[in-house]
């Protein structure tokens, strides 16, 4: 399936968290007919439009034939407004820090106000994007029938929030980072936020059993780290726009939106069906976080994915967890 032209709003002065953004650009892509129960997937982190498709497509679970399908970059993907495509006064290091909320909200927009959409059938994400669907219907408990949030959580635990300390250290106190003045792509900085980034991505179980010896592709662990980890970043990411958006990761909690801070009145609240997927073996968004949600969570269902791939199980990494992991969404989004 060819990806879709990448479309772009312009909401115009747009307040976020951290100020200002004069013309402030949400990217999206839209799949199928838009009569059909609309189905929102928004990217993850260090994820771009176009890698969504590992669930989109026909005879995949988000079948455009069957749902209208809105993938939604978030704002310092890149894609839509961002510290790397934003003009000054608020280019690189200058660009606003940024929420969660202020994503959905901008979110909202694009389909209320752009697409004319009235209700959103499901909200679907993986890690960050995961994070936004949890947000969605805390936000917008009227407007949205159901959420299924994949090896994420609702509010990131200080265990993850130290996790994310490590690649950004990495980067921000590299020779070349210059306090992100920097004039070409800060090679030593990003190259370390790679391999710090790597280092919770997988289990050990997985490293045990694949690692760069699965089916030959790595010669060592050095290989592997440089060609998956090293390039996956330097190979379209921007340093400012990764340290930007993993503040939004770091500061992500749905009970900030109207409830100071009580998690389990908020997540009680929520009205929409939920499934919660974690993975036994995710250390980012841990299964632990999960099974503590849903004390609070009154129509959900916990379905954990037992894989030794970790956080990756949740982002179409291998075929075994894809299968598992669409069979489940496709078994839900069915119910009547």
């Amino acid at each position: 399936m060819a990806t879709p032209q990448i479309q772009y709003y312009h909401h115009g002065r747009f307040r976020v968290a951290g100020g200002i953004l004069p013309d402030a650009i949400t990217a999206f892509c839209t799949y199928g007919d838009p009569s059909n129960p609309c189905i929102v997937f928004p990217t993850c982190y260090g994820g771009k439009l176009d890698s969504q498709e590992y669930m989109v497509g026909e005879n995949k679970v988000l079948d455009p034939r069957k749902y209208y399908i809105v993938t939604f970059a978030l704002f310092s993907n890149g894609e839509s407004s961002s510290p790397s495509n934003t003009p000054a006064p608020y280019d690189g290091p200058y660009f606003p820090a940024v929420t969660y909320e202020d994503n959905i909200r901008a979110q909202y927009i694009v389909l209320t106000k752009h697409l004319g959409i009235k209700k959103v059938f499901c909200v679907v994400g993986f890690s960050m994007g995961a994070q936004q669907a949890y947000y969605w219907p805390v936000a917008y408990p009227d407007f949205v029938e159901s959420y299924i949030p994949i090896c994420g959580s609702a509010r990131t635990s200080p265990h993850n929030y130290c996790f994310l300390e490590g690649p950004k250290a990495a980067l921000a106190a590299s020779k070349d980072f210059d306090n992100g003045h920097y004039k070409s792509v800060p090679q030593h900085g990003i190259r370390a936020f790679g391999r710090a980034y790597s280092a919770w991505a997988y289990s050990q179980t997985w490293f045990r059993e694949h690692h760069y010896l699965h089916n030959n592709t790595y010669t060592d662990l050095h290989t592997f780290l440089r060609e998956e980890w090293e390039a996956g970043f330097l190979n379209g990411w921007d340093a400012n726009d990764l340290l930007v958006l993993l503040a939004t990761w770091q500061t992500g909690d749905v009970s900030l939106i109207r409830d100071s801070g009580d998690l389990p009145r908020a997540l009680g609240a929520i009205k929409a069906r939920g499934l919660i997927m974690p993975c036994r073996t995710d250390l980012y968004f841990t299964p632990e976080d999960s099974i503590e949600e849903m004390k609070h969570l009154k129509n959900a269902r916990l379905v954990i994915i037992e894989s030794i791939w970790g956080h990756m199980a949740g982002g179409g990494s291998n075929e075994v967890d894809d299968k598992f992991m669409q069979e489940e969404v496709r078994r839900f989004l069915e119910e009547p």
